[in-house]
């Protein structure tokens, strides 16, 4: 399928092909665009959410002090000095007459504390008997749920208990518990109710004006509002959802609700925010983006139509006029008329057209100078490479110190001189650049002869050349070079034997010789430097750029060496040449292609 798509993207105009692109870049652009600031909008939506959530919690915070304010005042009111003595008394008294003074005594002392609370709708306190007192409203606490309120305070055992009622009464109870000085008895002397306005404090507390409604639930039931006002669904799920704040898709609209659980009396505060009212201006900023987004594409899409056509629209004359010519005579090129509206121009286009009659009469001037001067240039190339390997010994030295050797019967000393007079002259003789591996591998053969004197036993060398590859030609000293370089990166630096290899195989059309040994090996960094010929060498032989540029020259670009190499392990030079059969090589030849 992407070939497809590829190959028909290929065969369209180059007008199609820029419109395309253009397209799909600035979609690919938009997209990630659009990618990345929805991931702000996401993070911003929920530090937003989170910011908004702890602002409406905190209309709960307040909420709960009151309900707290509310406990200590039912407690001021048990610990009351006053009403615990005439409790007491009470108990104590057989006069009907006496009991009613008292009552009316606990009354007042209630009315004072009722007075003072603009959040307590009315106090009732019952005694032993079952006699009431009341403070405030008479009908703030239907008789029938006075035993009930008894028995949950009774079950508290003196301190605060919440009562909720089914028609939206918030009740607190406590018991008295008798006290006299330092002497607790604890003993019962009668109940306090204090019913709450919890809707004043809610109206107190919640600003109203972002139309944010409040659902106090203790689990069961709603305890606030008494009407609700939203679906009992839509508040359920706000209820019950996994997380403290978000969406909530309800009556037609979508609200954004907090929910916190009061630490104190366990209840759940839900406030419940229509959305839209609340993040207009955040909805309204990422439809802007969105339309700006449109505009900027539809803009740019105008504008590379135009850029396009442009371009196009002269390089189509263009080709038509080479498509002209393409089969008329050379000589006869810079005579074709000219477009004068674009040979005027002055940008690119225009200088393309002027410039065409004046580049088809040179070219087959160009070719023919340009393929004579690549010869001369490669030749030289060739030659300048070849200068390097410029060695000079004094032949008739060796051989006295080679006559001296088997005079005296030093067969060692006499084979050394041997080889390195062998070595000396191969070196020196480059009338064949190019000569046999059979006969490369014996140059390498009388400088490894040299260096086991030296080293004797810590050199391990072997050599693993297939007898039907020993006709192929390759450059002179190119694995000798190789070799020295082992022995000096390898070896040298090494306490034990190290052990250096050459070894070749055909495979196709080429021929691959490798010379590896097991020395410290060169890391990636160092590899990259000696490439770049920023690393010094110890010696001043020949170095690696020189037989990479020998071969290729040889044989072409397509040929040459790689050096692979792992720290602590190995290093091998790849040598990749052409499988020529043994034919004797025309390095003119091969320059020339």
């Amino acid at each position: 399928m992407l070939a497809r798509f590829k190959s028909a993207y290929i065969n369209l105009g180059i007008h199609r092909q820029m419109l395309l692109l253009i397209s799909a870049l600035m979609l690919g652009s938009f997209a990630s665009y659009g990618l990345v600031l929805n991931m702000v909008y996401n993070t911003y939506d929920n530090q937003m959410y989170e910011k908004t959530s702890e602002l409406l919690n905190m209309s709960s915070f307040e909420i709960e002090n009151q309900l707290k304010d509310m406990d200590n005042l039912s407690f001021r009111v048990v610990t009351d000095e006053q009403l615990q003595r005439y409790l007491f008394q009470l108990q104590q008294q057989t006069s009907i007459y006496e009991k009613n003074v008292i009552r009316k005594k606990i009354t007042n002392r209630l009315v004072a504390f009722a007075g003072s609370e603009k959040f307590v709708y009315s106090m009732l306190a019952i005694d032993r008997e079952g006699e009431l007192m009341f403070a405030g409203n008479r009908e703030g606490i239907p008789a029938p749920m006075r035993p009930e309120l008894i028995r949950l305070a009774q079950q508290h055992g003196g301190s605060n208990a919440w009562y909720a009622g089914d028609q939206g009464e918030l009740i607190a109870v406590r018991q008295f518990k008798q006290f006299s000085g330092s002497t607790f008895t604890l003993n019962d002397l009668g109940t306090i109710m204090i019913r709450v306005r919890i809707d004043r404090i809610v109206q107190e507390h919640v600003e109203s004006s972002s139309g944010s409604q409040l659902i106090i639930s203790d689990g069961n039931k709603i305890l606030y509002p008494e009407q609700l006002p939203l679906s009992r669904t839509t508040i359920d799920e706000g209820l019950g959802g996994n997380k403290p704040y978000g969406v909530i898709a309800g009556n037609g609209e979508s609200f954004f609700s907090a929910r916190i659980q009061s630490p104190y009396t366990g209840w759940t505060y839900l406030h419940m925010t229509p959305f839209d009212s609340m993040f207009q201006r955040l909805i309204w900023i990422k439809q802007l983006v969105t339309v700006v987004f449109i505009g900027i594409f539809l803009l740019a899409l105008l504008l590379g139509t135009k850029l396009s056509r442009s371009i196009t629209h002269p390089m189509e004359r263009l080709l038509q006029k080479m498509r002209t010519v393409e089969t008329g005579n050379l000589d006869q090129l810079g005579e074709l008329p000219a477009d004068p509206s674009t040979t005027r121009a002055q940008n690119e286009v225009g200088l393309l057209h002027r410039t065409f009659n004046r580049m088809l009469r040179r070219i087959r001037e160009l070719i023919d100078e340009n393929y004579a001067k690549q010869l001369v240039i490669r030749e030289t190339e060739l030659k300048a490479l070849q200068a390097q390997i410029d060695p000079h010994f004094l032949y008739n030295t060796l051989e006295s110190i080679n006559w001296m050797a088997k005079m005296n019967k030093q067969p060692e000393i006499s084979r050394m001189v041997e080889a390195l007079g062998f070595l000396l002259r191969s070196s020196v003789n480059m009338t064949d650049k190019v000569i046999r591996l059979e006969d490369e591998l014996d140059i390498v053969r009388s400088y490894v002869t040299i260096q086991r004197m030296r080293f004797e036993e810590r050199l391990n060398f072997a050599i693993e050349v297939p007898p039907e590859l020993a006709d192929m030609l390759i450059p002179k000293l190119t694995l000798q070079p190789l070799v020295e370089n082992a022995i000096h990166y390898a070896l040298e630096p090494k306490i034990e034997a190290c052990h250096i290899r050459i070894k070749a195989w055909a495979e196709q059309d080429a021929v691959h010789i490798v010379v590896e040994d097991d020395g410290p090996g060169m890391t990636e960094q160092f590899l990259k430097r000696l490439h770049q010929g920023q690393v010094q060498t110890r010696g001043k032989g020949i170095g690696l750029n020189n037989i990479i540029e020998r071969i290729r020259l040889t044989f072409g670009p397509e040929y040459g060496l790689q050096i692979e190499s792992e720290p602590d392990v190995c290093t091998a030079f790849h040598i990749r040449i052409p499988y020529n059969k043994g034919e004797l090589y025309d390095v003119q030849s091969a320059v020339g292609r």
